[in-house]
């Protein structure tokens, strides 16, 4: 990345260029990508390619102003990173779902952020609700965070360092287990296309987009239903009638400007077979 593509980039986060890569500026960057760059699954059902570079994943966020999911929000979240001076780690987790079983490999895509005040920080700005801020790697005990306690565990018998998995808990509740072997970008290739095609995937399944709001709840359109959650918990559920006001939402509170209203589209079923 450039200084001009990182600068637009900071701009899209209505950041300033961090000083220094610190644990300070990395917690902001982080809270506010997740306010400014929505989860979203709509590639999907649009019938766009998902490509998994890093020029394609930074453009789609800055030049189109879209969101993503896992793979594209924590990959160009990275790069982005990587270029303000972060040392950055690519991460492959996989996901608790129903029953407490875990996904497939390279089921999501984290980031391990060391910084150069000591920090060193579990980041993920791609998988919807988790914590609002980076947690710290090393910690084991709680941490507090706006979106909810969270902790992160041992979740295997000793290994050979640096290679043993974590799970990361919020509110006692597993979300994913995440290994430390270094990755990079087409190693979760598989995992994409998965979630892109096969019947058994939750995106290929429903719409999503959503988005941190600026007082510590979240905004999230699943079709033609939005969804406000304030910070502490309570919500309001409200069905939009037409067309023009599911648009609507997408542009004026997502900044997505769509020419129609997007449709859950029937899966290859090639990724399922």
């Amino acid at each position: 990345m450039d200084a001009a593509l990182v600068d637009a980039y900071l701009s899209r986060l209505g950041a300033g260029h961090p000083a220094a890569p610190t644990s300070d500026a990395l917690r902001e960057l982080q809270l506010r990508h997740l306010g400014n760059v929505p989860f979203e699954n709509l590639s999907i059902h649009l019938g766009e390619k998902i490509v998994l570079e890093e020029e394609r994943l930074v453009e789609k966020v800055v030049g189109t102003r879209r969101g993503g999911f896992c793979y594209e929000l924590n990959g160009a979240f990275g790069a982005l990173l990587t270029a303000l001076g972060f040392d950055v780690t690519l991460l492959a987790a996989r996901v608790y779902g129903e029953e407490g079983k875990l996904g497939i490999p390279y089921d999501h895509l984290a980031l391990r952020v060391r910084t150069v005040d000591g920090g060193d920080w579990l980041t993920d700005v791609g998988f919807g609700a988790l914590s609002h801020h980076p947690l710290v790697f090393g910690e084991r005990g709680e941490q507090a965070d706006p979106g909810g306690t969270l902790r992160i565990t041992e979740a295997s018998a000793p290994a050979p360092e640096p290679y043993a998995d974590l799970d990361v808990v919020r509110d006692g509740k597993p979300q994913y287990r995440v290994e430390l072997r270094p990755r990079v970008l087409g190693d979760f290739l598989a995992g994409a296309w998965w979630h892109s095609t096969s019947p058994a995937s939750h995106f290929t399944r429903s719409l999503v987009c959503s988005r941190l709001t600026r007082d510590g709840g979240r905004i999230t359109l699943s079709g033609r239903t939005l969804t406000t959650t304030a910070l502490d918990g309570t919500r309001e559920v409200r069905d939009l009638d037409s067309d023009e006001e599911v648009l609507a939402v997408y542009r004026d509170r997502f900044g997505i400007a769509l020419g129609s209203v997007p449709a859950v589209r029937e899966p290859s079923g090639a990724a399922g077979e």
